[in-house]
């Protein structure tokens, strides 16, 4: 016995040396100070921006104790670009959020989806049923017609845009919303119930931008039956689910006359199919998840990133002229700008990609969670922890970019496929396998909404003298301007402005 325990206090030292060396292997992720009990505290109107600020101190892959939940922030291309490509299963994962977890129908849907076999499938039928370039190629006569509603709308304001200014925000906020009513419900838009659907989608926002005790501290979940915040997200999910089962009804009595096969017509379709049945019943809790995914991708990101665009334009006249010229001799003596044209518009596509790089829709895209361990930069990155992608930080990061706050569609000129995430340095639209499906679908709305705009009307914005025109944020699942952009209107005919 006296031996045994000889051995061990003589073999503790050489433990406690092996231990020190372990940690001294794998290094503690750097981050500002924790506290356990209430987590690192970055709330603020715009947490991109106070993540940018943390992550200039402590590094691009920075460690944060958001309440109980252990979240790391990714804030620059080469984090990115070694997580990804080395360990891009391991960042599958969503985390479970409160008030995603009921609209999406118990996380049903492609965007917050649970990583597995389910989710396989349901972006297999995203991608090859519902938003392939053949089916997003099919709903021009949709896309072409609301626009030519909004272009005619704003010819009957603009005599009196002068003094009244037009609320342009509102306006392209009302023609995305439009074009994927018709899309995804066909002729039964208005079954809808077309504005209550723009109102109900505006306070989902609301609800999904938020900030959430129950996100961070999920034992206080309780507390949203008191706060008010359950009752907004039952409210929400009655409205969708009444709107959705709807227009299902119906679809399935045959009422729909829809041209073009609307996306509702294609679940339906599916119903029939072999392969996770489960998925294919659109009247089921599964299937009316993916309209959250739709509504969500097709009008509010499509709607940023026309606003952000327009207003980097007013605020770049030499920019706002070259695009004008390059629309306008696209378009020769024709009254508005055809999906056909666009083809020919090189510097159209450069602008809205410098729009996206310094205006990402989502600047923190939607958070990650990992599934398994692994190791980035050195550190070790444990299952089951919140991850962020810092968009807007890797897109106006000085190593990558020149004079990154310059307004500079130039800058894409040499061309290549920038809009998968192939390009860690501008990731506004995810990275990796959960990047987002719906790609094709909204810069088709966002090239014709923006050609036609500039096409058809010179704008200007009423300032003071020295003023500019502000780029504030209003914090959001989306990020919009915190003020509507309104503009004054001039209508332009071939060669001259009308007035």
């Amino acid at each position: 016995m006296v031996a045994v325990i000889l051995c061990l206090l003589l073999s503790l030292p050489l433990l406690l040396f092996l231990i020190k060396q372990g940690r001294r292997k794998r290094p503690r992720l750097p981050g500002p100070w924790r506290l356990p009990s209430s987590g690192t505290s970055t709330r603020s109107a715009n947490p991109h921006l106070t993540l940018r600020a943390l992550a200039e101190r402590h590094g691009p892959l920075m460690f944060l104790q958001l309440g109980s939940i252990p979240t790391v922030v990714i804030s620059s291309a080469h984090v990115a670009q070694e997580a990804f490509r080395a360990h891009d299963l391991a960042f599958a994962g969503r985390p479970a959020l409160y008030s995603v977890e009921r609209i999406s129908y118990g996380l049903r849907d492609v965007s917050f989806a649970p990583y597995g076999e389910y989710w396989r499938q349901a972006r297999k039928v995203f991608m090859v049923e519902l938003l392939s370039a053949k089916r997003v190629r099919s709903f021009r006569s949709v896309r072409e017609r609301e626009v030519a509603s909004l272009v005619a709308s704003i010819r009957r304001l603009a005599p009196s845009s002068s003094s009244s200014p037009i609320d342009l925000s509102r306006m392209v906020v009302s023609v995305t919303n439009a074009v994927t009513c018709r899309a995804a419900f066909g002729d039964r838009y208005e079954a809808a119930g077309g504005g209550r659907l723009h109102r109900v989608l505006e306070e989902m926002q609301s609800v999904l931008g938020g900030f959430c005790a129950g996100d961070i501290f999920p034992w206080l979940r309780w507390i949203h039956a008191l706060d008010g915040l359950r009752a907004r997200v039952e409210r929400v999910f009655g409205e969708l689910d009444d709107i959705y089962s709807q227009v299902i009804e119906e679809h399935l009595r045959g009422d729909c006359t829809s041209e073009h096969g609307d996306l509702v017509q294609v679940l339906l379709r599916l119903r029939g199919s072999n392969a996770e049945e489960h998925l294919r019943q659109y009247g089921s809790d599964q299937g009316t998840s993916h309209g959250t995914d739709i509504f969500t991708a097709g009008t509010e990101t499509s709607a940023a990133t026309i606003i952000w665009t327009m207003t980097e334009l007013l605020r770049n006249p030499r920019v706002m002229a070259r695009a004008q010229k390059e629309v306008r001799d696209a378009a020769g003596k024709k009254g508005a700008v055809e999906e056909t044209d666009l083809h020919d518009l090189p510097f159209l596509k450069w602008v809205i990609n410098e729009s996206l790089r310094l205006h990402p829709p989502a600047p923190l895209l939607l958070p990650r969670e990992t599934t398994e361990a692994c190791t980035v930069g050195g550190y070790e990155i444990p299952a089951g922890t919140r991850v962020f992608v810092n968009a807007k930080v890797i897109g106006t990061d000085p190593a990558n970019w020149s004079n990154p706050q310059e307004f500079r569609p130039e800058r894409f000129s040499s061309g290549g496929d920038v809009r998968w995430g192939e390009c860690f340095e501008f990731v506004p639209f995810g990275v990796g396998r959960r990047s987002c499906p719906g790609i094709n679908f909204a810069l088709a709305v966002v090239e014709l909404v923006l050609a036609n705009l500039l096409h058809c009307f010179d704008w200007e914005a009423r300032l003071g003298k020295g003023e500019e025109l502000d780029v504030e944020e209003a914090f959001g699942m989306v990020v919009h301007r915190k003020r509507p952009l309104c503009l004054v209107a001039k209508p332009y005919e071939y060669g001259k402005a009308i007035f």
